[in-house]
């Protein structure tokens, strides 16, 4: 406004001729030039009605209140404002003019008031600079208090943080300190250690867990590279070995010395088969199981020294008497429990002899009681109490087994612990190593699941089970073999028994039940033999030609075979690999059967045949064996096409002629003749018919039925006692050919009174006779 206000009094100035000037000071150059101040004069004249430009709209301003009171007052004063507005505008431009002239005029008059007024003005100007100058030089001091306060305060921060810091620091070291300090008492125990009595072990164990706990202290390994904690863990490492070396030497001398110790071995000498489970061998060692698992964790080379001088030396104590627990076993099968040394001897010879003379077939057949063997060739005999003891004492043997072996099995997962995985295989693994945090989660142990961490703590004990136990499967296989070479049937109780607990067992991934496994692998493989030997021996049979054949003795064999069979796998979860069996023998004697049938010299073919499937037949059908349901009707079958074909043989057609010309009758009714003409026909009369009766009287026809009784007797062995059944089945055959020539005499002679010498009622009496008479 005050710019504004000195360029107008600058313009009024220049619009009027004045003699003296006023002087303008701190004004624009500009501002005082002609031509600004013409310009400006023409901008505020050049006012006219039809002007439209923006900055003259622009500059127009509505009139307030106040003016519009003072221009209507103005107005009423001129009376031609209204009628004459050019006047009045007029009047109103020379009004202004005095008025601007006595303005400029009151300007001039008061300009040393204003010269005045600048000056001080600019004194004042002057004075506020300096007063600025002031503020400036305050305003920086405050700056500069401001910055120092600033830093005093991060100082101080920086001060409370170190507070804090030391005071953490003091409280780590503390701490450290605090862990790694491990009593005076303790370290007395772990240099001097003295396990033999229950006070020193008890403090051995106190000053174990002391040092393990002390060198697995929480510790941030940023501490652990002090000098100070590097100096302790020495220190610790020093103990422990001292510590571990003790009990090393302690544990492997008490091993040792358990191993050796002869132990209980009379309930294996006696009577009652008892296999001692060292009960207090465990009980003894049980004190020691802390130490034990303080090994694992701190010492892993010792414990895995100790732990394989624990195992050679149980192992040599339960081989020595699983040793002689078998060998009582051995005693009570052959019938002399808690014999000597020199019966066991002789049980031993009496094995060896049966397997040298035998005649031992594919391995597994001792004894030579094979199917395709006679009877009288078999060697000893063997009661059925002996296999029945066999088998109760096989039972006590697997038995006494289990209880045994678990009870090891249960130790040793708590005295070394085996159930729990080593988490590094690093000798020992604490706290105070020093590894960095990278390598340190490289070390960490990868979370494994729940299954792969059972299957490796089963692996681990099996492992040592099998280092323990490592005798029982040679020992139990050769006592097995050991009653095989005497009697081969004692492979199917071992097949059976070893089934019944590999299937029961609860643990089918325990060391015993693989190892009971193991040995029903060889047990089946010996059965397997032993059977193949059978089917052998059939296959291979050779029979006497030169004398009746009979029975084949595989037949004979068989009932004896399937019952001893069916006693021992009654029941039984191996009842498959029996009846797969059964087939296979029954299967190899249909086709050995029609081949000896056929080779035989002495007896007809249909002999051999019919009996021996008679017998099979007979004999399936008393055992009731559902497998051989099929072979049994097969068996049948056989047999009945056998005494047909024999009967056809060796019966024929008694009554020759007859049915010769009772042949050519049917010849004759075929060419187109009447059966009641055929009497006209030369050849075939009645007289001719009588004929030929005439020549078969009854008298004769016993005879004959007499010789071919004879002569199936002859044929037929008594073993099977048939002889009844194929005379039965002649005289049938015998009144059938008997009945067609009588029906074939009434159709085409009908009237004649044409009979045969014999009736019916003779026939069953010629036989009846025959039979009696022998």
């Amino acid at each position: 406004m005050g710019e504004q206000l000195s360029k107008d009094s600058s313009n009024q100035c220049s619009n009027y001729s004045l003699k003296e000037r006023p002087e303008f000071k701190n004004l624009p150059k500009e501002w005082m030039s002609g031509e600004a101040v013409s310009i400006q004069a023409q901008n505020n004249t050049a006012i006219t009605l039809d002007s439209s430009e923006p900055a003259d709209l622009e500059e127009y301003q509505a009139l307030t209140e106040k003016e519009e009171l003072d221009l209507e007052q103005l107005m009423k004063q001129c009376n031609t404002a209204v009628s004459n507005a050019e006047a009045f505008i007029e009047t109103l431009t020379k009004d202004l003019s005095i008025l601007d002239g006595e303005n400029v005029q009151s300007v001039l008059a008061s300009e040393q008031q204003v010269t005045s007024l600048m000056t001080q003005l600019e004194v004042a100007m002057a004075e506020v600079e300096k007063v600025e100058v002031q503020l400036n030089s305050y305003e920086d001091v405050l700056c500069h208090v401001r910055n120092t306060m600033h830093k005093m305060e991060e100082k101080n921060m920086l001060i409370e943080v170190a507070n804090k810091n030391n005071q953490k620091l003091l409280a780590e070291l503390e701490k450290v300190v605090y862990r790694l300090e491990l009593p005076s008492k303790h370290q007395m125990a772990l240099v001097d250690a003295d396990l033999t009595n229950p006070a020193g072990l008890q403090q051995a164990i106190e000053a174990g867990k002391a040092l393990q706990a002390v060198m697995n202290a929480e510790i941030h390994p940023a501490l652990v590279r002090l000098t100070a904690v590097q100096d302790q863990k020495k220190r610790f490492d020093k103990w422990k070995s001292k510590f571990s070396h003790i009990i090393s030497r302690h544990l492997n001398n008490l091993f040792i010395h358990l191993g050796n110790d002869p132990g209980d071995i009379m309930g294996t000498n006696s009577g009652d088969l008892v296999l001692p489970k060292n009960s207090l061998l465990h009980k003894e060692l049980q004190a020691y199981t802390e130490l034990m698992h303080w090994c694992k964790v701190m010492d892993r080379k010792a414990y895995t020294a100790l732990c394989k001088v624990y195992t050679n030396a149980l192992g040599k104590l339960y081989e020595r008497d699983i040793k002689h627990f078998l060998d009582g076993a051995k005693q009570n099968v052959s019938g002399h429990p808690g014999g000597s040394k020199e019966d066991l001897s002789a049980a031993k010879r009496q094995a060896k002899e049966s397997k040298a003379g035998g005649g031992s077939s594919g391995g597994g057949s001792g004894g030579g009681q094979l199917l395709g063997v006679e009877r009288d060739q078999w060697g000893a005999d063997h009661e059925p109490s002996e296999r029945a003891r066999f088998d109760q004492v096989l039972e006590r043997v697997l038995a006494q087994l289990e209880p045994v072996c678990l009870s090891e099995q249960n130790f040793c997962v708590s005295f070394f612990q085996l159930d729990v995985l080593s988490p590094t295989t690093k000798n020992t693994q604490t706290t105070l190593d020093g590894i960095g945090l990278d390598n340190r989660l490289e070390s960490e142990p990868v979370a494994l699941p729940q299954k792969r961490i059972e299957k490796q703590v089963n692996e681990e004990v099996r492992r040592m089970m099998g280092d323990i136990f490592g005798c029982i499967e040679p020992e139990l296989v050769n006592f097995i073999n050991h009653h095989e070479r005497i009697d081969s049937i004692y492979c199917m109780h071992a097949l059976v028994r070893l089934s019944q607990h590999v299937m029961s067992a609860q643990d089918a991934g325990s060391f015993l039940s693989k190892t009971f496994g193991s040995v029903l692998v060889q047990v089946k493989r010996s059965y397997d033999r032993y059977m193949q030997a059978q089917l052998k021996s059939i296959q291979d049979i050779r029979v006497n030609k030169k004398s009746k054949c009979g029975i084949l003795p595989f037949v004979a064999n068989f009932e004896e075979f399937a019952k001893t069979s069916e006693l021992i796998f009654n029941n039984s979860e191996r009842r498959t690999d029996l009846d797969k069996w059964y087939v296979r023998l029954v299967g190899a004697m249909f086709e050995v059967i029609p081949l000896i049938a056929a080779e035989h010299q002495k007896t007809p073919q249909e002999v051999v045949k019919m009996e021996n499937f008679h017998h099979l037949f007979a004999l399936l059908s008393q055992l009731k064996i559902s497998v051989l349901d099929a072979q049994r009707k097969e068996a049948k079958q056989k047999y009945n096409d056998a005494l047909k074909a024999y009967v056809t043989r060796y019966f024929g057609r008694p009554l020759e002629k007859l049915n010769q010309f009772f042949e050519g009758v049917q010849a004759k009714v075929s060419q187109g003749v009447k059966e009641s003409e055929i009497s006209y026909q030369m050849a075939f009369s009645k007289q001719e018919l009588r004929k030929v009766i005439r020549e078969y009287p009854g008298r004769e026809v016993k005879k004959g039925l007499y010789d071919l009784y004879r002569k199936v007797n002859k044929h037929l062995c008594e073993e099977e006692n048939l002889l009844q059944v194929v005379w039965r089945a002649m005289q049938e055959e015998f009144i059938q050919q008997y009945k067609y020539i009588e029906e074939l005499i009434q159709r085409c002679y009908p009237g004649s009174m044409i009979t045969l010498d014999f009736s019916i009622e003779d026939i069953l009496q010629f036989f009846s006779e025959i039979a009696r008479s022998h």
